[in-house]
């Protein structure tokens, strides 16, 4: 009961992406009258579902590397902080990146759980936000006009034309759709996959998964949204910038849909890498801001004369106070719900450098006198470690974070009771959930460990050289890796756990990991 009260904020949120974005796939094309609301509306929601429970578990996760929220009601609070932004924004007809507010919404729970932001990775996603926009509307203006060239060579019909437009909006549409659904479930319902209630179904021979019902949930979530609430923003996207023609429609759908591929296409980048050409970077970016940036491009390309600058400073305005709002708002709703529900937003993580972590450090090509200054002294977050370091090494940010990783505490016991249930065979190759049963009953005082132990019993768990054509092929060991370590981290060790707890690699006494998991203690930071 307590789950599904806690799963709320995440179907919050997802309501919130469907009133905004949207309008990102069919704002123009209503806008236009080209599409009727109901139409696009049913459209946009029959493949939102498709694309999150078809393909939602690839969604990608390179905003979990900002902050790990370890905590139920701090994933409950964070999303619902998310979510109040995106719904603000909505109210005033303001089509924002939800996206941005996940992001504020994180960095408020880091600061307020005294947790390090991976700087590199909020720097990646910053730049994004600006590149973004301008990519889109350089390749808006390209589209728009080599299609424009087609039709003067092709001199269709105007009935002919009227239904090619009406069809390529249904269809460009609909494949937008599906990648909204596809790649935004994980900021709705991902944070749950962990605690997810849900066990798998067979129907009519068909095998639905645990983690496809809870996207299948949270798409049902976002379709609401899209019916409820999202002709708002429809309308101020698809008229309040531009006064758009429907061919011009078209080419902001394509240019949106382009922009997106080039910057989430693990294929395309390994494809660019095979052949020695440059990649795009693998980041989060804003399908809101692909499509003003693609109405812009088409605007200027016009002369400029027709874009009204008022809507684009309100949207502008929107895209720098989204991250700050949604930042705000988490660190306050955390404060009352620690403070007046007595719910624990965050699980205490302990981090202390010794012997093994130094050496584990040096065999990775990371080594500073400062260290041996440090070992030994366990800190109660990784901020304190941060400072710590910075004072007492020379280490790079790079470094500086491989070093607060291998350095946490915790407690990860590979339970022989979720071994003998088994693992997802589809996703987990016989090797991989072989070398699990073979380590099963083991305990470890750093997830480094587990993943070493995995490694030696079979090379399927050891990641390749670290390059863009091998990148697929890591990322999904990674989320892999990730998922075990959540599935059996029975808690966090505090300093005095850290001391008193197992020897690493140990083989612990049977433990409840249910009521392992409800003991959060309070630190003081």
């Amino acid at each position: 009961m307590e789950l599904v009260l806690f799963l709320s904020s995440g179907l919050f949120m997802g309501w919130s992406l469907g009133a905004n974005d949207a309008a990102n796939v069919f704002g123009t094309a209503v806008g236009t009258r080209m599409v009727k609301f109901r139409t696009a509306a049913l459209v946009c929601s029959v493949f939102i579902i498709l694309g999150a429970v078809v393909s939602g578990a690839g969604a990608a996760h390179t905003l979990g590397r900002l902050g790990a929220v370890n905590a139920l009601p701090g994933a409950f609070t964070v999303a619902m902080a998310a979510g109040l932004t995106t719904f603000w924004m909505t109210r005033l007809r303001i089509p924002v990146s939800t996206s941005q507010a996940v992001v504020g919404a994180i960095i408020g729970w880091n600061l307020y759980a005294d947790t390090v932001t991976d700087t590199r990775s909020l720097g990646s996603i910053v730049t994004t936000w600006v590149a973004c926009p301008l990519l889109a509307a350089g390749v808006a203006a390209a589209v728009y006009v080599l299609l424009k060239r087609a039709i003067l060579r092709r001199k269709p019909h105007l009935l002919e034309m009227d239904a090619f437009t009406r069809l390529s909006l249904l269809a460009a549409g609909a494949f937008g759709s599906y990648s909204l659904g596809a790649n935004n479930i994980a900021n709705v319902v991902g944070v749950f996959v962990p605690d997810n209630p849900f066990r798998e179904l067979h129907v009519l021979g068909l095998a639905i998964t645990g983690a496809q019902q809870l996207f299948a949930l949270g798409g049902l979530a976002i379709a609401v949204g899209v019916f409820t609430y999202s002709e708002r923003v429809m309308k101020t996207v698809g008229s309040g910038l531009l006064h758009l023609s429907p061919l011009a429609a078209l080419v902001v759908v394509l240019a949106h849909s382009i922009t997106l591929f080039l910057f989430a296409s693990e294929g395309l980048e390994h494809f660019l890498a095979s052949r020695g050409l440059p990649t795009f970077p693998l980041v989060p970016v804003s399908s809101s801001q692909a499509v003003v940036g693609a109405i812009i491009g088409i605007g200027l390309l016009k002369g400029g004369k027709g874009i009204r600058y008022g809507a684009l400073g309100e949207i502008s305005l929107g895209w720098v106070t989204t991250p700050l709002v949604a930042g705000v708002t988490a660190f306050v709703l955390l404060f009352v719900v620690e403070n007046v529900f007595d719910r624990h937003v965050y699980r205490d993580v302990s981090y202390r450098v010794d012997a093994a972590v130094i050496e584990k450090l040096a065999g990775e090509g990371i080594t500073d006198p400062g260290l041996h200054q440090l070992r030994d002294r366990t800190r109660v977050n990784s901020e304190r470690l941060q400072r710590d370091l910075k004072r007492g090494t020379k280490l790079g940010t790079r470094e500086i974070l491989a070093v607060i990783d291998r350095s946490q505490l915790g407690l990860w016991h590979v339970d022989p009771a979720v071994v003998a249930r088994g693992l997802d065979r589809d996703w987990f190759t016989p090797g991989q959930i072989a070398a699990v049963r073979e380590i099963s009953g083991r305990s470890y005082e750093r997830r480094w460990r587990l993943r070493d132990d995995l490694a030696v019993v079979t090379s399927e768990w050891r990641p390749l050289p670290a390059t863009k054509l091998n990148r697929i092929r890591n990322n999904e060991l990674e989320l892999k890796l990730e998922f075990l370590e959540q599935t059996f981290l029975v808690r966090p060790l505090d300093e005095e756990a850290g001391e008193d707890g197992l020897s690493d690699g140990a083989e612990a006494t049977q433990r409840a990991p249910a009521a392992a998991h409800g003991s959060n203690s309070t630190s003081s930071r």
